[in-house]
């Protein structure tokens, strides 16, 4: 898929307080060691990681998450999904936000490169929701303000856009408290390590049946 527009950003729309409040909120609830793939799908079976596995986790991503899912978050960041898709000119069809993963980096902490789309559609015809969609729109809010962290930038790979040169471009519009940034979940990109401070993140998936 040609992409004229890899990401569409809002800078400092969330207000400070909404940040602060998602902050205290997000640390309140149960921290979790952020899984990828395959490591996911096993604790989803009731099985824990061996020490090789963790230690091959962590060579990959390094983060703690926890999960939200209260309305009021919704009800603020899904608008500026809308209008990115349309002000993109991506007009991708999605019905259906996935929970909110709050994201925590400390210091040496980061996600190496990734997608956040799957192989294929969620199978799970007892969640109507989910079932045969895929993620097609992701979306990143910056809770922190610049000034408490170093390191930990977005960056995303526009490798599709012009083969065979640099195509490694920093998300620096969103480094302001309270800024957005919404991309196809098929763009790759990563979060570098964070040097100093603590990086506080909010990420959503937002679901759609496939591309026809």
């Amino acid at each position: 898929m040609n992409l004229i527009n890899y990401y569409w950003y809002f800078r400092s729309v969330l207000p400070p307080k909404f940040c602060d409040d998602l902050v205290k909120h997000g640390k309140k609830l149960q921290e979790q060691t952020a899984l990828i793939g395959n490591y996911s799908e096993k604790t989803k079976e009731g099985k824990k990681l061996t020490e090789k596995e963790i230690k091959d986790l962590k060579k990959k991503r390094n983060s703690n998450i926890a999960w939200i899912n209260d309305k009021w978050v919704y009800n603020q960041i899904q608008p500026y999904v809308s209008e990115a898709n349309k002000n993109a000119g991506w007009n991708f069809d999605w019905d259906w936000s996935e929970s909110c993963q709050f994201t925590k980096y400390n210091k040496g902490q980061f996600y190496d490169w990734h997608c956040d789309s799957w192989n294929g559609p969620y199978n799970a015809p007892d969640n109507p929701t989910i079932h045969n969609k895929i993620r097609k729109l992701s979306v990143t809010c910056t809770l922190s303000d610049p000034k408490d962290y170093k390191g930990g930038e977005l960056e995303f790979d526009f490798r599709n856009e012009d083969p065979g040169k640099n195509s490694i471009r920093k998300c620096t519009e969103i480094l302001p408290k309270g800024s957005i940034v919404v991309f196809p979940s098929f763009v790759w990109h990563r979060v570098k390590p964070v040097t100093k401070g603590t990086r506080y993140s909010l990420v959503i998936w937002n679901l759609g049946y496939p591309f026809r």
